[in-house]
């Protein structure tokens, strides 16, 4: 098992760096990193990678999710997505019924809160049409316009099924609820390109409709409609390849012991992901949600510079006092930051490695962290607590179907992915899926 616990990183010989380069010599800090998102589940572009290489939607889904299989559920049942909260009015269009009073499809209209808990119903011009009990139901033979931006970033988006207005005190929310099959032709595209292969959009057809059912619901809906539940575009994102790629896999979720589980995914894992008790605090262990090696996904990102002044700024409620040095005590097997203790002039904080990501702004926790001259010519942080492990849990390698090595074998040095990703011995921008701040699922709140 690969963890290199209580690696060290020191900061505070800075004197003596800059010392050594000359006087006018800033020490900056140095970060290097690998991957996108949380690391637990599915790598998007791992999985893209497996699929170019042979393996298909049930294969990938093996190789990420262990000792799991795929399952039919019984009947489709609906879905409920929030697309935003706390608007003072909410715009639509295209709909021929609010509540019991129709409406004519090629209007638009306003809801706004009545002083008496109702919801007000206006014309485009704001004149008073009449006063609907909440929750309001919004419906139309035809997907509906929501006029604004939603939580997902969709600006005046369309949705089928309908909507419904809820009071949330003197605001109002706005939920989408559809069928879980429609509901998934507006989250494959949002989480995945439909250029990518076949085998990877069922894949990703296939965790979407796993995560959608197996996700304990929210105080009024079932799922958010950002990367807090699973990205999702509405109708307008749609595409025929990932329409196919939802009907080729109707009804199919991932189960283990017989029951559908959760199946978080995110955009590119760096070339190994992530026990889950290492990454969402207090999650216990899954077996079908441990670390695996990803053959196929050699993303890298950095170096990143700051100064020690930013980073102090950066850290700025986490560091007592200036920073002196940062020690990673605890890595993940892949090996991402679990814990490190940040070193202030005024004492020592330990935080989570989620929180020391987010606090720099890193898109992983799979971070290295080295101190040059700012004079100095910045080369790539690599050692050993960086560099991509061999075998994780003491797995050896298994053969995948075009006899690539899947669970052992690393892309070869400076191997360029199918998304244009830089591999292991080279530095660069990541690209991940389109759409995604993290790759999708964000999962639970550390």
């Amino acid at each position: 098992m690969v963890g290199w616990r209580r690696a060290a990183i020191p900061l505070a010989l800075f004197a003596v760096l800059a010392g050594a380069q000359g006087a006018d010599a800033a020490p900056v800090l140095v970060i290097d990193g690998a991957g996108d998102g949380h690391g637990v589940g599915m790598s998007q572009t791992g999985a893209e990678g497996l699929a170019l290489h042979g393996y298909d939607a049930r294969e990938i889904l093996a190789h990420y999710y262990t000792g799991t299989s795929v399952g039919r559920i019984a009947a489709e049942g609906a879905i409920s997505v929030l697309l935003q909260s706390g608007l003072r009015s909410v715009v639509f269009s295209g709909a021929t019924r609010a509540g019991s009073r129709p409406l004519a499809g090629d209007r638009t209209y306003i809801a706004t809160t009545a002083a008496n808990g109702e919801i007000a119903l206006e014309s485009e011009r704001g004149r008073l049409l009449s006063y609907l009990p909440a929750p309001l139901a919004i419906t139309s033979e035809i997907p509906i316009r929501f006029d604004g931006a939603a939580s997902s970033g969709v600006i005046d988006g369309r949705y089928r099924g309908s909507l419904d207005i809820a009071r949330a005190g003197p605001r109002l929310d706005v939920i989408n609820r559809l069928g879980l099959e429609a509901y998934l032709r507006g989250v494959v595209p949002a989480e995945s390109p439909s250029s990518w292969p076949a085998a990877e959009l069922e894949a990703q057809a296939i965790a979407a409709r796993s995560y959608a059912i197996a996700s304990p619901p929210q105080n009024g809906f079932d799922l958010y409609g950002d990367t807090r539940s699973q990205a999702y575009g509405g109708y307008d994102a749609e595409a025929p390849p990932t329409d196919a790629a939802v009907t080729a896999t109707t009804g199919e979720v991932v189960t283990y012991a017989d029951k559908p589980v959760i199946t978080y995914y995110f955009a590119s894992s760096g070339g190994a992901t992530e026990d889950v008790q290492d990454v969402f605090s207090g999650s216990a262990p899954e077996p079908y949600l441990a670390g695996v090696l990803d053959p196929y996904d050699a993303s890298r990102f950095g170096p990143i510079t700051m100064t020690l002044g930013q980073a102090d700024h950066r850290l700025r409620g986490l560091l007592h006092g200036t920073l002196e040095s940062i020690e990673v005590t605890q890595r993940g097997v892949s090996p991402r930051v679990v814990a490190a203790n940040l070193v202030g002039s005024a004492g020592t904080t330990t935080v989570s490695g989620v929180a020391l990501a987010s606090a720099l702004g890193l898109q992983s926790t799979w971070d290295c962290f080295t101190v040059r001259s700012s004079s100095a010519t910045l080369a790539s942080g690599w050692d050993r607590a960086c560099s991509r492990p061999m075998s994780l849990h003491g797995t050896p390698p298994r053969t995948g179907p075009t006899g690539s090595s899947v669970g052992g074998a690393v892309a070869p040095n400076g191997y360029t992915g199918p998304t244009g990703i830089t591999g292991s011995t080279g530095t660069g921008t990541l690209t991940g899926p389109t759409g995604t701040s993290a790759g999708g699922v964000v999962g639970p709140t550390p």
